[in-house]
């Protein structure tokens, strides 16, 4: 349940969730001080840390509560026990990846990752958590099926660990086009292929709502057809990866819709750096929209 928000505040929900026609339909959020907010209960709402970096990771904890936040994505260890004092999940786990660009996709990096993934999975799963966030890398001339071949090759190895301790490996799916230029997973039909040759319910994608609708769109049709291999999803606007008001082109109610048609039980994690001065506000405004 979120707290009572100020006149102030409530006017700036009011002027960005009902004021556009893009959302018209929203005017069910409106606040009300007698009646704050309630959840639906149907979305499992997280955050990325990073994009509030204003806040200490202790006062976010406090804050993202507040407006219905469950879970704080890309956390490691050492910041575990931050989550666990405010009762928060580490929704998307971190910290045995290299970097972005240095990834499952080329063999040189494949036995650092596997030291790395082989040290980090039992440390996941003795914490209570259960995804882990694991990224290709860049294509660096590669055609597909060798980036393929090569992301078989080095997590074959780990998805027994993985399976063992109930731990599931997430690799995201990042634009190619604008933000990671030269990213190898930048496409679902890649991501999904992927899957498939693993062939494992502990290896799955982290659907990144922002990065697919800039790389290739058509976000609902991807969600009903490849669901059961997203196991996490991103939000962010469109562009400019802000806020998900109406100044953005993704209808955020209709994507969670599908989300939620799909029986999807997982992290709806928050992305986008906010614009504005009140950046909880922003937040809670995300928190709502998607609340479907």
């Amino acid at each position: 349940m979120t707290k009572p928000i100020d006149n102030g505040r409530r006017e700036s929900f009011k002027k960005v969730l009902l004021g556009g026609a893009a959302f018209s339909t929203l005017s069910s959020f409106e606040m009300k001080e007698e009646t704050p907010y309630q959840l639906k209960g149907n979305i499992n709402h997280g955050v990325c840390h990073w994009c509030f970096r204003d806040f200490s990771l202790e006062d976010f904890c406090v804050e993202a509560k507040k407006v219905g936040i469950k879970g704080i994505d890309l956390i490691g260890p050492s910041n575990w026990h931050i989550l666990k004092k405010h009762g928060l999940d580490s929704s998307m786990c971190n910290g045995a990846e290299i970097s972005l660009t240095e990834g499952f996709g080329e063999v040189k990096y494949h036995e650092q990752l596997i030291k790395n993934y082989t040290e980090m999975i039992p440390k996941v799963a003795e914490a209570g958590y259960k995804n882990l966030i694991c990224f290709s890398g860049n294509r660096r001339g590669m055609d597909d099926e060798t980036g393929l071949k090569n992301c078989v090759q080095g997590l074959e190895k780990l998805i027994p660990l993985a399976e063992k301790h109930g731990v599931i490996l997430q690799m995201e799916l990042l634009n190619s086009r604008v933000n990671h230029k030269d990213y190898l997973c930048s496409k679902s039909a890649f991501g999904v292929e992927l899957c498939k040759r693993l062939g494992s319910e502990n290896f799955k994608l982290l659907y990144d709502i922002y990065h697919m609708q800039i790389d290739e769109g058509d976000l609902i049709r991807s969600i009903n057809d490849n669901h059961h291999y997203f196991g996490h999803y991103h939000t962010a606007g469109n562009p400019g990866r802000n806020e998900l008001d109406d100044s953005q082109e993704i209808y955020y109610p209709a994507v969670m819709k599908a989300i939620v048609a799909s029986g999807f039980k997982g992290y709806v994690s928050h992305e986008f750096i906010p614009k504005g001065e009140d950046k909880i506000a922003a937040l809670a405004q995300g928190v709502q929209i998607c609340d479907v």
